[in-house]
């Protein structure tokens, strides 16, 4: 039943793939882009003139054989500041990273600060201290 389930899953990923490769490829490479007229919408959600060329032209060059690196050069190239994705260098990568840094950071004191309290003083109770509780008790 495993061998059949899996021959079914292999099958339905490959077949019929290869003519939406490329339009998923274009699709993807798409939704990375910024469009140039609106505001904080990718060239894939965007209606604008500008987003339907920047479409075509990314289709067509997925459509001529360029990979996804070369596409989205030519389009930083032609369009600079388009891009989506953060920058992952320099101070722009540090915005992303110090927070995360500082959560596990957090976490981990945390985790040593529970240990500490959850454990117990091992000294026994002396004879001084049973007579200071009974006379408090008394009072």
């Amino acid at each position: 039943m495993a061998v059949v389930l899996l021959l079914a899953l292999s099958y339905g990923a490959t077949a019929g793939g290869g003519a939406l490769r490329g339009e998923a490829r274009a699709d993807a490479i798409a939704r990375d882009i910024r469009c140039p007229v609106c505001a904080g919408l990718s060239i894939a959600e965007s209606d604008a003139p500008a987003a339907q060329a920047m479409r075509l032209e990314i289709r067509s060059r997925v459509d001529e054989g360029q990979s996804d690196e070369e596409v989205r050069a030519y389009i930083a190239a032609k369009y600079p500041d388009s891009s989506l994705r953060p920058p992952t260098s320099g101070v722009a990568g540090l915005v992303w990273a110090l927070p995360v840094a500082a959560a596990v950071l957090a976490a981990a004191g945390m985790v040593v600060a529970f240990r500490r309290w959850k454990q117990s003083p091992s000294r026994p109770l002396t004879v001084e201290d049973q007579h200071l509780v009974d006379e408090a008790l008394r009072r």
